[in-house]
């Protein structure tokens, strides 16, 4: 199954000079805890919420604060015609599940999670990658 089979093309993308507050309250809005980060018509970050709890709340900054302050900058992402195993396979090895989804122009068209796989008949493979995703590591610690 190819990625553009199954990905979520409904996102909202948010601004690097936005505040938290406002990124928190868009993932109010719309349910997810995940948003992608663009400026001038590219991908520069995710800001997830668990980026606003740690690298925001706890550590004391205010609402204010910019979502580049807090964001990940680093974005591992897959392209509309992927396979979903290499997707699934992508997602194990850096233990995220959701990705943004990338057209060969670079241009962000959606976002791909591993329950949009899993309901989509990849549901064994998903729980294999879930099991490496969740597996103890340091690769996502944000230890204070």
């Amino acid at each position: 199954m190819k990625i553009n089979e199954c990905m979520t093309r409904d996102v909202r993308i948010v601004d690097p000079d936005e505040t938290v507050q406002d990124a928190a309250r868009v993932m109010a809005d719309i349910d997810a805890g995940i948003l992608p980060v663009g400026e001038n018509d590219r991908l520069v970050g995710i800001v997830t919420d668990r980026d606003i709890a740690i690298r925001a709340v706890a550590l004391g900054r205010r609402p204010s604060a910019r979502i580049r302050d807090v964001m990940s900058g680093t974005v591992a992402y897959c392209f509309e015609d992927d396979d979903s195993e290499d997707v699934l396979d992508t997602m194990a090895n850096f233990q995220i599940r959701r990705m943004p989804v990338l057209d060969r122009n670079k241009r962000l068209v959606g976002i791909v999670s591993i329950t949009d796989l899993a309901h989509n008949g990849e549901a064994s493979r998903a729980g294999r990658a879930l099991g490496d995703i969740t597996r103890p590591s340091g690769l996502h610690s944000q230890s204070l």
